[in-house]
């Protein structure tokens, strides 16, 4: 019998119900290269698999039909250009959440060694990133949960990124004030029907009560009283959440209330500025 090929593995993780990208990723993880290195298994699509590492992908894939994150099961993504260890400790990070990223770094622009907390870090994904782009800022990464912080500790070591690391819920052991307070909380409604997809994932960093926004609440009525003159708070949230959001805000007397949308078109992020 011939022995199975990357174009054929592929078509066979395809015809299981996996993204061609999925299945392109496990099988260069399987085969101990690079998931950036896809044009490597088109150069080689025709040559052996060895048994082996066939059924290590062939597990994987099965894994990845089951619903679990290719993150989860490669043990690493890539956010914001940073290689991110990953596991079932933290959420994946999602690409929409650059947005996020993006949006903090054009408030940041033009300030001097600024002031950033990170809250409810997860794998770090955000401060790292923030504190990557601006060697200069001071960030504070927070996060209840031991777990996420441990995993968030160990990327800014590999990374050598001196982010500062504290546990607590939302600000409530935090002290003085910061240039920017951003945050990806949980924000999905405890009824939604797309959680049965989400298993895989720490319930706590998703759901949010009845309707999603108790976090976003909790945290926009504590934020302002930790934003220094001019600061900003900058919120990711559900596609459906950003008039609510908005709403919370300027209940608080911030001031540029505003959001910016998604790579999908939608209002994923929301944030406003404490006036001067």
């Amino acid at each position: 019998m011939t022995p199975p090929t990357p174009a054929a593995a592929l078509a066979w993780a395809q015809a299981l119900g996996l993204a061609r990208l999925d299945a392109q990723v496990l099988l260069l993880h399987a085969l101990g290269r690079s998931p950036s290195d896809r044009a490597w298994l088109l150069a080689h699509d025709r040559d052996p698999l060895p048994a082996a590492c066939l059924a290590h992908f062939a597990a994987l894939c099965r894994r990845r039909a089951a619903g679990e994150p290719v993150a989860y099961l490669t043990g690493v993504k890539e956010f914001y250009g940073l290689p991110l260890a990953i596991d079932a400790r933290v959420l994946d990070p999602r690409p929409d959440t650059e947005v996020l990223v993006d949006w903090a770094l054009e408030v940041l622009a033009g300030r001097a060694a600024p002031r950033v907390l990170d809250l409810g870090t997860g794998s770090g994904a955000i401060a790292l990133a923030l504190q990557h782009q601006r060697p200069d800022a001071q960030v504070l990464a927070v996060d209840a949960s031991a777990d996420a912080l441990a995993v968030a500790q160990a990327n800014a070591r590999r990374l050598a990124l001196p982010v500062q690391f504290m546990q607590s819920h939302w600000l409530e052991g935090v002290r003085g004030s910061f240039d920017l307070i951003v945050a990806n909380p949980p924000y999905i409604a405890a009824d939604d029907p797309h959680l049965p997809a989400l298993r895989h994932e720490p319930l706590g960093a998703l759901v949010s009560g009845a309707q999603g926004l108790d976090d976003l609440r909790r945290i926009v009525a504590d934020a302002p009283r930790h934003l220094a003159p001019s600061g900003w708070l900058l919120l990711e949230h559900g596609w459906n959440q950003a008039a609510a959001v908005r709403q919370l805000l300027h209940a608080q007397g911030l001031a540029q209330v505003q959001s910016r949308r998604d790579l999908g078109g939608h209002e994923r992020c929301s944030g406003a500025q404490q006036p001067a």
